[in-house]
């Protein structure tokens, strides 16, 4: 089992809070083929597995605690009191946390545009992979992407030059975060801060990779989930934002190479 600290600053686990465990389970299950199990943390969270290998997270949350019902990105830290000081000295929030659970300590936090996200101290899940040609991965959309390259670099010690420090580039329109070769996170411009659509607001993207992505988004609608957003193009993908059947947002992503 790796540590938080071995993989600091990386995206760890991505993970959904939800009212309904069962619903989720079976929902997520006919739509992306997940099987789960329990874990350590107790019986309101699952773990989904995806041919076995672990993909994401699912904990039950009780509503009068206000959580919302959403997916959000976790980094990796070395130590949560020193990650939850840095956001406040830099006019961020954290908003729940840092909590101690069977593995590790976690926490909720927004960025200084409203962004949820979380971080966690502990154990880590070693088969888990944020590539984008992976499960799963994370995206976020911000109002302007240099601005929040840089809050997410102090926070998390993107490109410090520390042995195991993230490489960050901005590339094609997108800053673009990298451990070596693989690419663990995105952060895209074109997010409206304070619009009425959630879709459009500074948000992290939960992405989920699919073979075919109409195939995928038909089970959806049928398991009770809805389109949110028409089918957008970009260079290295076709993607689609879904709500659940619970309203939270994800996205479907399928990989331009099994297009042709």
């Amino acid at each position: 089992m790796s540590t938080s600290g071995e993989m600091f600053g990386a995206p760890c686990w991505v993970s959904l809070a939800t009212h309904d465990l069962a619903s989720a389970e079976a929902f997520y299950g006919a739509v992306l083929g997940w099987t789960f199990r329990t874990t350590r943390l107790g019986e309101e969270f699952r773990v989904a597995l995806q041919d076995g290998v672990p993909v994401a997270g699912i904990g039950a949350v009780v509503p009068r605690l206000g959580i919302p019902m959403a997916w959000t990105p976790y980094f990796a830290v070395e130590d949560a009191d020193v990650t939850a000081a840095r956001i406040r000295e830099r006019g961020a929030t954290t908003a729940v946390g840092p909590l101690a659970f069977a593995t590790g300590r976690a926490a909720l936090a927004a960025d200084r545009e409203g962004a949820a996200f979380g971080y966690w101290e502990g154990e880590v899940v070693s088969q888990w992979t944020s590539a984008e040609d992976g499960a799963a991965w994370a995206e976020l959309r911000s109002r302007d992407p240099f601005a929040a390259a840089v809050f997410y670099g102090e926070v998390l010690d993107w490109a410090t030059g520390r042995p195991g420090s993230l490489d960050v580039a901005y590339e094609h329109d997108h800053v673009v975060v990298r451990r070596g070769t693989m690419t663990v996170a995105r952060i895209s411009g074109g997010a409206v801060g304070g619009d009425p659509d959630p879709r459009l607001r500074p948000r992290w993207c939960v992405h989920f990779a699919v073979p075919d992505l109409d195939e995928a988004a038909d089970r959806a609608v049928r398991a009770g989930g809805r389109q949110a957003s028409p089918v957008e193009q970009t260079p290295t993908d076709r993607r689609m934002v879904m709500r659940d059947k619970a309203g939270a947002l994800f996205t479907l992503t399928e990989a331009r190479e099994a297009i042709a």
